[in-house]
């Protein structure tokens, strides 16, 4: 272990200084750099950088988290996310869940209108949510919708095939206007707080206030340029530069090579960072392997070294934030224990180790340091990994679509609704990329999801938590601490426990 600690502690040094020379000490003293801060301030505009290119602007086709925190402020369904977890009524003004939880009422918010001014009908909400019921597909969660029954001009009824309590929160999906069918992605129209303005791709998307946003007084800002820089470090040194106002997603040594114009922000990723493992290769076919990996992976060493421990050490596929079903006794499944992996890897029939592949998408640093401490820790009980580094699009289509790896390091995320996080191990679910298939475990999905009980759904929720952790699916890590840089002059930037960088919010002082 000593052996990990001096490698990690050499190339976190190295990061640092590489950063240190570039940024001039890591300090901007004069303020301004090239302007943002300044020129931002007088024309209300600021410049969020975010680490990898959208990969749609049509916001019921994204399948980035990253694409969704930025959609989040174009776009809004019949209810949306707010930061304490919760939904609140957007599109619709309010709404009603049927005691059998077969059906939702909505009414629709008087007067709202898309950013072109053009009214929101009923009709568009049918086609919309028709719309993303067909993208989502069978083993989705809307394999329990039925149909939008338009019952006024101003009332829908969503119908269901099956009990569901939590289909409320996938209503969060956009509501477009069917006249713009055939221009969502290049020009996207919705009822957020900004509007499209203009895209190029690998490189900005701009949006502008939209002057027909239905909540008073919001958004402040005028304009925000969301600029796609991949590499964090680049990034810190364009923060200094004065180049960027925001910008998250940093490792506490980056975050410490900031200069005085940022606050750093901390708060929580709200992703699941893990090792997860093609449960239909061999040997990770194999659960005595999958939990042999697990004792000689050092979780909180990984958290130290990447995180400085400011991380959230988990131990199954969701995150503490969702602290009403949360099943915080998983992690302490287990423990940081070579010997025991070492037996375990004998009795699978692997006294000698084997060697295997870790594909890790370049779009978030700490993913490739974690990578490098599962190596050193897995060589101690004489596993040998390799690391792939790979583009993000690529990590995407050939990993998350086709399945076509060992293991890869990368972080999910999940939704409001507590079942997100759990389709993606059901064994016909069409985002199970770890190919996990455990009878028991859809038994018991299926009865989470249809049950009416509030305490039985919570119960049924943790016992899913538990199987995931036995049989060690895969190796969950840690829910990252998220370090945001902002812009001293602007205030009002708050988390999210869903993808959302909500600019609505910000302005300056």
């Amino acid at each position: 272990m000593k052996k990990i600690r001096i490698i990690l502690c050499s190339l976190i040094a190295l990061v640092t200084v590489g950063v240190l020379v570039a940024c001039g000490g890591g300090d901007n003293p004069s303020g301004q750099g090239s302007g943002t801060s300044t020129d931002g301030k007088a024309s209300n505009s600021v410049v969020v950088g975010i680490s990898q290119e959208l990969d749609s602007l049509d916001p019921h086709n994204a399948a980035y988290a990253g694409t969704r925190e930025v959609l989040f402020n174009m776009f809004e369904g019949l209810v949306k996310a707010t930061p304490t977890g919760d939904i609140e009524p957007a599109v619709a003004s309010e709404y009603t869940v049927a005691e059998d939880a077969m059906s939702i009422t909505f009414k629709l918010r008087d007067g709202i209108v898309f950013c072109d001014g053009t009214p929101v009908t009923v009709e568009d909400v049918k086609y919309s949510i028709d719309r993303y019921a067909g993208i989502q597909g069978e083993g989705s969660a809307f394999s329990d919708y039925k149909d939008t029954e338009i019952v006024d001009d101003k009332t829908v009824i969503i119908n269901l095939v099956n009990p569901n309590t939590e289909f409320i929160f996938e209503l969060t999906c956009a509501i477009l206007p069917e006249a713009n069918d055939a221009n969502v992605n290049s020009n996207p129209i919705g009822t957020g707080p900004f509007k499209y303005d203009s895209y190029t791709p690998g490189d900005k998307l701009v949006v502008v206030k939209n002057e027909n946003y239905w909540k008073p007084g919001q958004p402040y800002l005028d304009k925000v340029t969301f600029k796609v820089v991949a590499d964090t470090d680049m990034a810190v040194m364009q923060l200094n530069s004065g180049t960027l106002d925001i910008y998250q997603y940093l490792t506490a040594d980056q975050a410490m090579t900031v200069g005085n114009n940022f606050n750093i922000l901390e708060g929580n990723v709200n992703y699941v960072q893990g090792m997860f493992l093609n449960n239909a290769r061999a040997p990770f076919d194999n659960i005595k392997v999958r939990q042999a990996i697990y004792y000689a992976v050092d979780r909180d060493l990984i958290n130290d070294m990447v995180f400085g421990g400011k991380s959230h050490v988990i131990g199954t596929n969701m995150i503490p934030g969702a602290s009403k079903y949360y099943n915080a006794d998983t992690e302490k499944t287990y423990t940081h224990d070579v010997e025991k992996a070492k037996q375990l890897l004998a009795e699978a029939g692997y006294p000698d180790g084997f060697t295997f592949t870790i594909t890790v998408p370049n779009n978030y640093a700490p993913h490739e340091s974690t990578a490098q401490i599962i190596v050193e820790s897995l060589a101690e009980v004489g596993i040998t990994a390799k690391i792939n580094l790979v583009e993000f699009n690529t990590w995407h289509a050939e990993a998350y679509v086709d399945r076509n790896y060992d293991a890869t390091i990368t972080a999910v995320d999940g939704r409001l609704a507590p079942f997100t996080w759990f389709i993606k191990n059901v064994s016909t679910g069409n985002k199970n990329f770890t190919n996990y298939n455990n009878p028991k475990f859809d038994e018991l999905y299926n009865k989470a999801i249809s049950s009416i009980d509030p305490d039985e759904k919570v119960e049924y929720y943790k016992q899913l938590q538990q199987i995931l952790a036995d049989d060690a699916a895969s190796i969950y890590v840690q829910d990252p601490s998220n370090l945001v840089a902002v812009n001293n002059q602007l205030e009002g930037y708050v988390f999210y426990p869903v993808s959302a960088q909500d600019m609505s919010v910000v302005k300056y002082k």
